[in-house]
């Protein structure tokens, strides 16, 4: 069926935005509130901020002005997100950039003054000022780096121009995009972006499969130069940036605000790509097997070990799943669930010109909102699991920490929504002791939260890691440079155990992670330190439930090398990463030999 417009979608499927404001008149009087609390704090501060007493004044009012912008962008940019066909809600997302960013060119003054000002008045003013007190460390650590105040007051306001490689690669993506449909098995085939990713990938059918990879690849091929220009106008503008500023390199740029290094950075890469790639090779040639394939192509990897087995489930019935496969958690972690459901916090409907893929917004003063489309599929569950940590680290961090202190580094933040995929599939492995179960329990450990993580956003990064390092060296990349960098990528990680079918190339099209600066390879860094966090609670139960949530209330007012200590996990080696690489084998050697009993 054609998918659904979004005034076709029943309400109890869509999440419920009235929590931040009631209606369209709210949010303009906030957004009213916001330009007059802007005015009041150019006026009472600007060319004074010389003294400690001054300087904490500013920061609550300006702490207070964030607070209010955040609300009201998610609420803009939520409302966009669902959407992208609707016009009208377009344009209300850009209006709002536009004035944030006028507002952020107007109010720079303030970092640029505290940056040009004795460093001793920030010290003194982080002594007495607690809840700014993370902004004002963070602003003492960019000193080195700040331009001059007029360039960073053009930069501000330059805020829209510059995200819009984003937006290009967004509006072709979802709102331009027309896939057509495809013939396979006899059949016409209906097919669309989500449709592709969501479903298609993991048709058991190896005729259709195929016949959507190949169709999809050609709409993708279509637009494959747009999206390398969209792409190359944003890391051209990280270089510039880099340089501008006076950074050794774009990477030194883009791992700043995580605060990690580049060994951390580049040891999560090379190891993965070095050690992880065997144990995938011999999962591809498992999957080769058991579906009785002629040969094993790229279009093949996201099929299930066992897709007969995949479990039907609603949406009604994930909540059972969850609050159950979370319990360890506690029950305020166990409420917040039951509310999720109960309050809309979640978007599960289908509809045309939604986002693609999931991802939890927490915007600070109001409760977080999940994206995602539901399937009825176990995948499903987990994917909400996975969404839900985010959902009860933020909302633990946004109620201890001010808002300044909730910056998590993207180093450490998906290590919280990754330890729920991982404590649901302990969970569901104890409630059932039959062999097949158990085989398909693992294997959605190791074909969804493990290849997600350590596989596709690995691979990205592994591929934007040499698009970074051609634009380090004064170099540009084309659609042509682009697809040989991903296939070679792709290349190194299969060998010979995947066969390269044309569109694999293209993959890199299909995530916005790389308008994200250095986001892909968090996801695998975060599932380390939650492959050994969640080892512990198996381990030591509360004790070290009770460590999980000291560290997903500390939010941004630790690094992530701190964060993880809290944990009981050391990311200063490549022990923890080594360790959970061999979990991940020994899953799969596990799944082999269960295959063989089962099979016969």
């Amino acid at each position: 069926m054609e998918l659904a417009k979004r005034s076709e979608v029943p309400v109890e499927l869509t999440w419920d935005l009235t929590a931040i404001y009631p209606d369209k008149a709210a949010l303009d009087a906030a957004m009213e509130q916001i330009g007059q609390l802007a005015d009041e704090i150019e006026q009472n501060f600007k060319g004074k901020l010389t003294d400690a007493e001054t300087v904490v004044r500013c920061l609550g009012k300006y702490r207070a002005l964030s607070e209010q912008i955040v609300l009201a962008g998610n609420y803009c940019n939520l409302a966009g997100e669902v959407d992208y066909t609707d016009a009208a809600l377009q344009e209300q997302s850009g209006n709002f950039g536009r004035m944030a960013a006028q507002i952020d060119s107007r109010l720079s003054f303030v970092v640029s003054e505290l940056l040009a000002g004795d460093e001793a008045v920030l010290r003194e003013a982080a002594a007495l000022d607690e809840p700014d007190r993370p902004l004002l460390e963070d602003l003492l650590r960019q000193k080195p780096y700040e331009l001059h105040s007029e360039t960073e007051r053009v930069l501000a306001a330059l805020a829209p121009s510059l995200g819009a490689p984003y937006q290009i690669y967004n509006m072709a993506k979802l709102a331009d995009m027309r896939f057509p449909t495809f013939t396979a098995g006899g059949e016409e085939h209906l097919l669309g972006y989500s449709m592709y990713e969501d479903h298609y990938e993991y048709d058991p059918n190896t005729e259709v499969r195929r016949a959507a990879h190949d169709a999809f690849s050609q709409k993708l091929r279509e637009y494959q130069n747009v999206t390398a220009a969209a792409y190359q106008t944003a890391v051209q503008t990280e270089k510039t940036l880099a340089t501008q500023r006076g950074y050794a390199s774009v990477f030194d740029y883009l791992l700043f605000p995580q605060k990690v290094t580049r060994e951390m950075y580049d040891r999560q890469i090379d190891t993965i790509m070095e050690k992880l790639a065997p144990h995938m090779q011999k999962y591809a040639r498992l999957l080769q097997k058991r579906h009785g394939l002629d040969r094993m192509t790229y279009a093949d990897l996201k099929l299930s070990v066992d897709p007969e087995y995949d479990p039907s489930v609603t949406i009604e019935a994930s909540q059972d799943y969850i609050v159950k496969g979370l319990s360890v958690m506690g029950p305020e972690y166990q409420e917040m669930i039951r509310t999720a459901y109960k309050d809309r916090w979640v978007d599960f409907a289908q509809n045309q010109g939604k986002c693609t893929g999931g991802f939890c917004a927490s915007p600070y003063g109001a409760h977080s909102y999940i994206l995602l489309t539901w399937h009825n599929q176990m995948s499903d569950v987990f994917t909400l699991a996975h969404e839900l940590g985010h959902a009860g680290h933020f909302q633990t961090c946004n109620s201890t920490q001010s808002f300044f202190g909730t910056d998590v580094s993207t180093y450490f933040v998906e290590a919280p929504s990754t330890i729920n995929e991982l404590l649901m599939a302990h969970y569901l492995l104890k409630t059932n002791p039959d062999k097949r179960f158990r085989r398909w329990v693992l294997s959605c450990m190791v074909s969804k939260t493990y290849y997600h993580n350590f596989v596709t956003h690995l691979l990205e990064a592994a591929y934007q890691r040499e698009v970074y390092r051609i634009v380090d060296a004064g170099g540009g990349v084309s659609a042509e440079t682009l697809n040989r960098i991903m296939k070679e990528t792709l290349h190194k990680f299969w060998g010979d155990a995947v066969e390269l079918t044309d569109g694999a190339e293209l993959t890199w099209m299909r995530q916005p992670h790389y308008y994200m600066g250095l986001y892909s390879y968090t996801y695998s860094a975060g599932l380390t330190v939650a492959t050994q966090a969640c080892k512990r609670i198996e381990r030591e139960g509360k004790p070290a439930v009770d460590d999980w949530k000291r560290v997903l209330a500390a939010g941004g007012t630790k690094t992530p090398l701190e964060l993880a200590q809290m944990a009981g996990v050391d990311i200063s080696t490549d022990a923890p990463l080594l360790d959970t690489i061999e979990i991940i084998g020994g899953y799969i050697d596990e799944i082999c030999r269960l295959s063989e009993e089962l099979d016969g």
